[in-house]
């Protein structure tokens, strides 16, 4: 780490009073912690997109705001949509208006290194948040251990091809973004458990592409056109539940469905629902709630100018080889004998899970028997709101 991280982080305090959001729908709400807000400087945090996964919407933005809110620091939330001008315009907005902290999930590597060297310039301490920036020397990367996400749907995938005593299964590969280092980070980790058996010739390596920008329609072209040229395939690797739903609805098509294990990951509603039809092998669960509270944890820490503790990992940057000091979590695979578990946690409601069309798969897993948490609170503006800022009580 940078000796003269905090040295730089006191540089250019200005005050943190109220401030118009970039984004097109915003709104500021009144901080409930017991922290006074004037002894920490503002935290900017850009989420992605809403696209590649319906997480950056709902999950993210509701447990960063709430975490920020409960610490009585004010926080500039925003997300890019995926559009790399917007990111590097909300970024060049929040170091201007004096963040002493700026937390990042990049759309690309580019993109992200670009902002971290103008947030480094202006003396601001970052973060990496579930993705890592190639070569762009973030102080701090908060995420999940994303190679053992993807040993986890590999082995997966190999326990459902196992189950359903499919012999030498041709597998085919729907990768996420090949700009995401998380995505080479899943294959790694699903190539690890796979590779083997295609060595051996107990699996067949079907084919094998990237998903650019995790884009689910995309996806759906690229697994239709696989499902073309080799009809053999009796087994899918995707990536996350976005792109595992766009290969199910492919193989609805072709009356495969249910037949042909598919993979996924995030524990989305969608993915959940697939998985209790049958349709879908098993998801990764990461608890979302957890990795917010750490990125939060570790901002508020820089924000009040103290050494965070709890970045007790390292990874090794890939590009620069730099170390970076890390928060890794341990996901958890979820197959229908345990989707109760994500209900159990509150990432997703009984209620949104269990609609008329899955109530008797609910009641075979287990999970209608689940007590429902208290309903969350409305939140302001449009189900994907853009940004927010949140700050101290008055």
């Amino acid at each position: 780490m940078r000796k003269g991280l905090f040295a730089l982080a006191a540089v250019g305090l200005v005050a943190t009073g109220g401030m118009a959001a970039c984004g097109t729908e915003s709104g500021t709400t009144p901080g409930s912690g017991t922290n006074a807000g004037s002894s920490a400087g503002k935290v900017g945090v850009i989420l992605p997109d809403t696209k590649s996964s319906a997480r950056w919407a709902t999950a993210d933005f509701k447990y960063l705001t709430e975490a920020f809110k409960t610490a009585g620091v004010t926080a500039d939330i925003q997300n890019a949509e995926g559009d790399k001008t917007r990111f590097a315009t909300i970024a060049d907005g929040m170091i201007a208006s004096g963040v002493k902290v700026l937390v990042i999930v990049n759309l690309d590597s580019g993109t992200g290194k670009a902002v971290l060297e103008k947030a480094k310039a202006a003396g601001i301490a970052t973060i990496d948040y579930d993705r890592l920036t190639l070569g762009g020397g973030a102080n701090y990367y908060v995420s999940f251990d994303n190679t053992e996400v993807g040993k986890l749907q590999g082995q997966g995938l190999v326990d459902c091809l196992t189950e359903k005593k499919v012999t030498k299964p041709v597998v085919a590969y729907l990768n996420g973004s090949p700009t995401d280092n998380n995505a080479t980070l899943f294959k790694q980790g699903y190539d690890s458990v796979l590779k083997p058996k295609f060595d051996s010739g107990e699996y067949v390596k079907g084919p094998d592409q990237d998903v650019p920008e995790w884009d689910n329609a995309t996806g759906g072209t690229i697994f239709e056109q696989q499902l073309t040229q080799d009809k053999t395939i009796t087994g899918v690797l995707a990536a996350n539940d976005g792109l595992g739903n766009a290969a199910i609805q492919v193989l609805k098509k072709n009356k495969l469905n249910g037949t042909v294990p598919v993979t996924g990951q995030d524990a989305t509603v969608q993915g959940l629902q697939n998985i209790l039809a049958g349709d879908q092998c098993m998801t990764v669960y990461k608890a979302i709630k957890k990795e917010a509270d750490a990125a939060a944890e570790l901002a508020i820490a820089l924000a009040k100018q103290k050494e965070p503790a709890t970045a007790t990992k390292t990874v090794t940057d890939p590009e620069s080889k730099a170390e970076v000091k890390s928060v890794l979590l341990a996901p958890q695979a979820i197959t229908a004998a345990n989707v109760k578990d994500v209900v159990k946690d509150g990432f997703v409601t009984k209620e949104e899970l269990c609609t008329a069309d899955f109530k008797a798969a609910c009641d075979r897993a287990g999970v209608n028997v689940l007590g429902s948490p208290a309903p969350a609170p409305p939140r302001r503006g449009w189900a994907a709101p853009e940004s927010v800022v949140t700050g101290p009580s008055p």
